[in-house]
């Protein structure tokens, strides 16, 4: 049907006078309509309307295309998104543009929900044009030449586009090379699209696209200019530059497509030839394929066909991981026994593939997918069973052939090429009823049937039962077997790492439903490694209680750039970062002249960009320059023309020496009028037989660091010159104080556009004293996201991608407009969306694994308001951070009525006026620095608190610190709830003894975290949380911490990743994760320490080192926001504290602070679970107790404790309270 209009056609289901549209019946399982458009048409856009005249309409459906009406694709949306929003009543049209045009013959709607008061109806319209294509079939043994006019060919620019549809996973598309080395090959190579080029100097191989061996249309562009590539796969693109000198392609005498019909060149390597069609081959303009039609003298088509043979392959998609199933009934076989193949393809690494039972009951065979391994078990008894098992990693997602048969009294197993795998029997067996996939849901006893652990979810194909093979379209239409949760005629698998969405480098990992990113090493945590470990900066450092050391920062945080070492000095009031270069010691220069200069260019151990992201975001920096001369002017006496130099970082020549102003070319001794020859502006220009000295500080932040230093004038006789270059050193984080305060309900500050469409984070401090008001708000046509005071004791995260509104919402337990700072984090991603109010729990939410991926905004971003001017904040925000990017607040509020740059208030000084996690509180005539929640005390929560001799000390509160989970009722119901546990542990400690126990976190249910110092003096901490598993020991290194010196600890946990820092008079600052899969912690429900007398859990190790106690001094012992050993010196009369022996306070712990420590940087070596799929969760609740034991215990408690341990009792009683105890 022609039309004018939106298309240059339309097509549209012709619906009888009188009729109102499709409806299926009632008895139908698997509904769906499909249009066969007669040729292949490139549809641009699909319309539906609901079933006239009725109360029939549906209001999702998926939308598969065909070229042959038998294999079918589903069409993802651009966030691949398979689903479409259809009608919301039987009349009104609504049109779906596509994101990408679709190039078929065939068209299926697969409706998925309709109208709940109705049925379902539908009237559909396509939109699309006319396609030509230009095919080519290749057999696997054949191939397509394209000769040049002449020997060779070599070209600068190349562009060289086709469509390809393949049925095997490995295959040369396009091959050409020369003699000179140079070669482009285009490959594919397990189901993904390799592109190997070589310029002569050196090859690149990049890769993209991934499961191409599906059948189905795909396009490929390569485009090349000089050194610079574009290649696209389907909608990915991939930017490189080749490597070496060469600009150059040069190919001799052909380029050939489908294979390597020559091999034997030099450079050819052999691979499998294309198995598949090929369409619309263009090589630099010139239509290939039309060409090898028209059978013209340049082309060679050996064996080559111009029309698509379609193969009979027909896959079937099982569906959920728990009830999905196929049975049959096993056809007798004319030999005996029975023979089952098929092939399948998954990304899980378990799943039931088959299971029978056997003639013999109550023996049954399984084979299933354990550990991405093939597994067959037969089970001859309840209790008995033999298996065996082949293969590795079968869940690629690759196709894997399997067989499964009976001869004789032997079960054989075969996957793919791998050597066969053989139970034997005691007799012969038949089978029963063949369920693949996953069991009924009938019991096992009826069926003989039972997943052992979930059923298969992915795709099988090529089903044959004793050499028979299996119609599935009997299937669908329940004429053959049984089925549950199939989706007949196509492979629904989808590759959740294409594009990759985990940051900074994660490795990405996947199952069918999701996807994992492995973090390890990157420096970054998080679902997809979007969050730094690192602080921002020095000053971070300083408020979070560290000392003076090596520190890794992270300038901008979970921006684009890495982190990188500093040292950090907090000796003085303010904190210097100081960033080293490769030169740093004196260098003599003689014999340049301004023709030949002397040229000295400097490595920092920052990249350029992370040292403009440290100067930038630093109050002030400065950089020390020491020159010393003899017969060596910096300028021309003459005509004041500099003969030296230095270079800014942005490569400007600077002429300023020593603390001048940029523009003038002075040195610091005019700045001072003590130049030695007032006529000159420097010392070296006065040009003496004598050194002198023009030494000064450069200050001009916005050109440091130096990055070169060029010296030309040393070449007359006795000229020489001395210089040296300090290292840059900056001071103060102006994001720290960036504040503005908001006094009118209806004003706001706007910004651009938030560019977070795939992730954000958005931090920052806020104090009020209104009830309600909005932080920070960006719309678009749908989506938004904001962050508000709902109430005020309420924070709230909302947004929607598309999905539907999500609110995560953080309740305090007092109110949160006390006009004292709050710190608010809220955070999404495609996998969740997070919220953390000060130290209150986490809220955290999954993200739907098929849903909306793409934050689309196109307002402005409103700070303390809304586009509306109403709900607007009144009060104070501070340190507005996005993504790593802090927002000039206050440059911003000096222009906005209602809004004033910074915030009246002690507290709101740039100044650290509380240390150590001590909070600053607003007084009427000053502030005061609450210590509850530190280890330390004093007017600055500065003064660590220590005790020595022998005594024990036990802590006990009565408050959940669980991160709970957020049950609004408001969340999207496509968002999973789930939780992920952290601690933060602290102390300092000096002791001359070991082995020794310094912490431990135990529960009576057998679980247990110890941190103890070992026979040699190593550190050790011991992670047992499953009963049924060998405790986890992770030590950062083997140096021993038994020297009588102060040493400081720092242990924090986010879900499975554990960091350590240790710091001594040579700090090691390291970030660990064990290379080991730590264990899932959702089985955690308390966390405590354990009485001395009751742990016969503990191993042997830990037992020793809890018998030998701790001798020595303990300090600034914290745990999360409790801190024991200060409850028990300075609140001895608390029932909450409880001492055994003698606790005397000492002051062991100032040594913390009067020694200047040199640590040195660790890596972070983080493992993630990569198919885990359950989240940590440790939840602590009731009555938690906190022991310190820092002295030698009672060794009649310790005799009973080891004498009970070694005995292994079985009758102890354990506490069923959820009671928590610390012990150190």
């Amino acid at each position: 049907m022609q039309a004018k209009g939106y298309h240059d056609w339309v097509f549209f289901l012709w619906i009888p006078k009188g009729a109102g549209g499709w409806s299926p019946q009632a008895t139908d399982r698997q509904p769906w309509i499909q249009l066969d458009l007669r040729n292949r048409m490139e549809v641009t856009a699909i319309a539906t309307q609901g079933r006239y005249g009725s109360s029939d309409w549906v209001s999702g459906y998926l939308l598969l295309f065909s070229d042959t009406g038998r294999a079918w694709k589903q069409y993802r949306q651009e966030d691949g998104v398979g689903r479409f929003a259809g009608n919301v009543n039987a009349d009104g049209v609504v049109l779906q543009k596509l994101s990408h045009s679709i190039r078929s013959r065939f068209l299926r709607f697969v409706p998925l929900d309709w109208n709940p008061s109705g049925w379902v109806g539908l009237r559909v319209e396509v939109y699309g044009c006319a396609y030509k294509s230009y095919v080519a079939d290749f057999d696997g043994r054949s191939s397509l030449l394209y000769r040049f006019n002449q020997k060779s060919m070599s070209t600068v620019k190349d562009v060289i586009s086709l469509r390809f549809k393949s049925r095997q996973a490995e295959g040369v598309l396009l091959h050409g090379e020369g003699q000179r080395g140079d070669y482009i090959t285009l490959e594919l190579h397990r189901g993904r699209l390799a592109l190997y080029l070589n310029l002569g100097d050196g090859r690149v191989a990049v890769t993209l696209g991934s499961l191409l061996d599906d059948q189905h249309w795909h396009s490929v562009l390569i485009e090349r200019f000089n050194k610079q590539v574009n290649f696209t796969v389907d909608s990915h693109t991939e930017h490189f530059r080749t490597k070496g000198e060469g600009d150059s392609l040069e190919v001799d005498y052909e380029l050939s497509f489908g294979g390597i019909p020559l091999p034997g060149k030099p450079g050819t390597f052999l691979r499998k030839n294309f198995h598949g069609c090929i369409e619309n081959l263009y090589y630099n303009g010139i239509n290939v394929i039309d060409l090898a039609k028209r059978r013209k003298p340049q082309i060679y088509s050996g064996n080559v066909t111009f029309s698509c043979s379609e193969p009979q392959l027909v896959s079937t998609t099982f569906l959920s991981s728990s009830s999905s199933f196929l049975s049959l009934r096993a056809m007798a076989s004319s030999l005996g026994g029975f023979a089952v193949r098929f092939q399948f393809r998954t990304w899980n690494p378990d799943g039931l593939l088959l299971s029978t039972r056997l003639a013999l009951e109550p023996q049954r065979l399984e084979l299933q997918i354990s550990n991405s391994r093939l597994r067959l078990t037969h089970h001859t008894s309840a209790q008995q069973k033999e298996e065996v098992s082949t293969g590795h990693k079968v869940n690629d997602g690759l196709w894997h052939s399997v067989s499964l048969s009976s001869r004789g009294l032997q079960v054989t197993m075969t996957l793919d090429n791998e050597p066969p795998s053989t139970i034997d029997l005691e007799d012969h067996m038949e089978a029963g009823d063949l369920y693949f996939g996953g069991c009924p849901s009938s019991s096992p006893a009826d069926t003989g049937c039972e997943n052992p652990t979930l059923a298969f979810q992915g795709c099988m194909r090529l089903i044959s039962v004793n050499s028979q093979p299996v119609d599935l379209n009997l299937v669908r239409q329940g004429r053959l077997g049984n089925y549950r949760e199939l989706q007949f005629n196509t492979c629904g698998i989808h590759d959740r790492c294409l594009p990759n969405f985990c940051e900074h480098g994660g490795q990405c990992s996947q199952s069918w439903s999701t996807f994992y990113c492995d973090c390890s090493g990157t420096g970054y945590n998080g679902a997809t490694c979007h969050n730094s470990i690192y602080e921002v900066s020095c000053e971070a450092y300083r408020l979070a209680g560290s000392s003076s050391g090596y520190f890794s920062i992270d300038p901008d945080g979970s921006g684009p750039l890495g982190p990188t070492k500093v040292y950090c000095n907090m000796t003085e009031d303010k904190v210097w970062t100081v960033v080293t270069h490769n030169s740093t010691d004196p260098i003599r220069v003689q014999g340049s002249t301004l023709q030949k200069p002397y040229i000295m260019k400097f490595n920092y151990s920052a990249s350029p960009e992370q040292l403009i992201a440290l100067v930038a975001g630093s109050e002030q920096c400065q950089q020390e320059i020491v020159y010393s001369c003899r017969k060596s002017r910096l300028f021309n006496t003459w005509d004041g023309s500099p003969l030296s130099w230095w270079v800014d970082q942005a490569g400007e020549r600077r002429t300023y020496w020593g603390g001048f102003l940029p523009g003038v070319q002075q040195c610091s001794c005019s700045l001072e009028e003590n130049c030695i020859d007032m006529n000159y502006f420097c010392n070296c220009d006065a040009d003496t037989d004598s050194w002198a000295n023009d030494t000064g500080v450069l200050s001009y932040k916005e050109h440091l660091p130096v990055s070169e230093i060029v010296i030309g004038d040393t070449n007359r006789t006795f000229s020489e010159a001395l210089y040296r270059i300090g290292p840059l050193r900056c001071y103060g984080d102006k994001s720290t104080w960036n504040a503005a305060s908001f006094y009118q309900e209806s004003s706001y500050l706007h910004f651009p556009t938030l560019q977070t469409e795939l992730s954000a984070d958005l931090s920052f401090y806020f104090k009020t004293s209104a009830p309600s008001g909005v932080f920070l708000e960006n719309l678009g046509l749908k989506d938004f996201i904001r962050v508000e005071l709902s109430s005020p004791s309420v924070v709230t995260f909302s947004f929607d991608v598309g999905n539907g509104p999500v609110i995560l919402a953080v309740k305090s337990h007092v109110p949160l407009n006390d006009r004292q700072w709050h710190y608010v984090r809220a955070e999404r991603s495609v996998k969740e969306a997070s919220l953390q109010v000060d130290q209150l729990p986490l809220r955290f939410l999954e993200a739907p694994s098929d849903g909306h991926l793409r934050l689309r905004l196109n307002s402005q971003l409103f700070v303390g308001g809304t586009a509306a001017r109403q709900r607007g904040f009144l009060g104070c925000i501070r340190t507005l951070t996005i993504n790593g990017v802090t927002v000039n607040l206050e440059e911003r509020a000096k222009m906005t009525p209602g809004v004033s740059p910074g915030c009246p208030g002690h507290c709101s000084s740039s100044s650290s006026l509380c240390h150590n996690r001590g909070r600053c509180v607003e007084k009427n005539s000053g502030y005061v620095c609450d210590c509850s929640q530190s280890a330390y005390s004093g007017p600055s929560c500065k003064e660590g608190i220590s005790g020595i001799q022998n005594s024990s000390v036990t802590y006990t509160f009565q408050e959940p610190f669980s991160v709970m989970q957020n049950r609004s009722s408001q969340a999207s119901s496509v968002y999973r709830e789930s939780s992920r546990a952290r601690e933060n542990m602290a102390f300092s400690f000096m002791t001359t003894q070991s082995p020794a126990m310094l912490l431990t976190v135990s529960t009576f249910s057998q679980q247990y975290i110890a941190v103890i110092l070992a026979r040699n003096g190593s550190l050790q901490i011991w992670y047992h949380l499953h009963v049924d598993r060998r405790p986890d020991v992770f030590s950062p290194r083997p140096t021993s911490l038994v020297d009588g010196r102060l040493h400081r600890i720092r242990i924090h946990r986010e879900g499975k990743d554990i960091y350590l820092q240790v710091t001594n008079s040579i700090t090691i600052n390291t970030i660990y994760n064990p290379c080991q899969k730590l264990p899932s912690w959702e089985t955690v429900i308390i966390l405590c320490s354990f009485w001395i007398t009751g742990g016969e859990n503990f191993d042997e190790e830990v037992m020793q080192a809890g018998s030998k106690g701790f001798i020595g001094c303990l300090s600034s012992v914290q745990f999360n926001h409790v801190a024991p050993l200060k409850a028990a010196l300075l609140n001895r009369g608390s029932s909450l504290v409880s001492v055994r022996g003698h606790l005397e306070e000492s002051n062991c712990g100032l040594l913390a602070d009067s020694t200047t420590s040199h640590p040195l940087s660790g890596k972070c070596e983080s493992e993630k679970h990569d198919n885990d799929t359950r989240h940590d969760s440790a939840v602590i609740g009731g009555v938690v107790t906190v022991v310190v034991c820092f002295t030698l215990c009672a060794v009649a408690v310790m005799t009973r404790f080891l004498y009970r341990h070694r005995q292994g009792r079985t009758d102890a009683t354990y506490r069923t309270e959820d009671n928590r105890e610390y012990y150190i």
